[in-house]
């Protein structure tokens, strides 16, 4: 089994910022390009940033200079710093990742979490 868990969400007032982390657990034998995607009550859920092994990155227009997205490969972490919230910014947020299983090592599947819920409010 492969688990993903988020954590670090909660209610902070316009301007603040959060931090956002991912753990991936499990019978994991390689990870791949992980990122962070979101979905705003009555939205489609959307890429917010999007991260690969090597450590390129990618933002969705709506979070570029505000958030910044990086992972720690041997730890299996990635995380989301968060800063000049809005909230527009407020919605659940999911931790997705590509994995090999160390039972099928030649294939990646895409996992993800429960999600964790961002509230910007005053």
């Amino acid at each position: 089994q492969v688990q993903l868990v988020e954590s670090g969400g909660g209610l902070v007032q316009p301007g603040g910022s959060l931090r956002l982390s991912c753990v991936a657990s499990g019978s994991i034998f390689s990870i791949g390009s992980m990122g962070w995607y979101r979905q705003a009550p009555g939205l489609q859920r959307e890429l917010v940033a999007g991260t690969t092994t090597g450590g390129r990155t990618k933002y969705a227009d709506f979070v570029k200079g505000r958030f910044t997205i990086s992972r720690d490969n041997a730890k299996k972490l990635m995380y989301l710093q968060m800063s000049s919230l809005k909230p527009e910014d407020t919605a659940v947020y999911y931790c997705n990742a590509e994995i090999a299983p160390t039972y099928d090592r030649s294939s990646y599947l895409k996992y993800w979490g429960q999600g964790t819920q961002v509230t910007v409010s005053s």
